[in-house]
């Protein structure tokens, strides 16, 4: 069976990344995460990127550039793409139960679901 596509936002905004706490009644529930979603049927990257950070944090994306990297979840039923966001306004936990800004070598302290941990890793450090 084909993963599910994912897309993953990273934005980063003076040196730091966001990143996002999974509610506790979701799969890797209380782990960080970049913030995003699935894909739509026929929705490309940009599109599910422009919708789910609407959704899940009130944000407007000024602008969708590179696919970062690329990861499939641990149980191989997602596949993550990360992208570079640029986004306006200040970010809402609307689907996270908190939110932070975080320099690259602390992101690696933060227990990570396991993809954004390979991400971080493989891309960021």
């Amino acid at each position: 069976m084909e993963p599910i596509a994912v897309v993953a936002a990273v934005i980063q905004r003076n040196g730091r990344f966001l990143v996002g706490r999974r509610p506790f009644h979701k799969k890797h529930g209380g782990l960080w995460e970049f913030p995003g979603g699935k894909l739509d049927a026929g929705e490309s990257l940009a599109e599910a990127v422009v919708r789910e950070l609407g959704e899940e944090l009130d944000l407007d994306v000024s602008s969708v550039g590179e696919t970062l990297g690329e990861h499939v979840d641990d149980d191989g039923n997602f596949r993550i793409t990360f992208v570079a966001v640029i986004t306006t306004g200040d970010p809402q936990p609307l689907e996270h139960t908190v939110l932070g800004w975080f320099e690259p070598p602390l992101l690696r302290a933060l227990d990570l679901a396991p993809a954004d941990a390979r991400f971080v890793t493989d891309v960021l450090i």
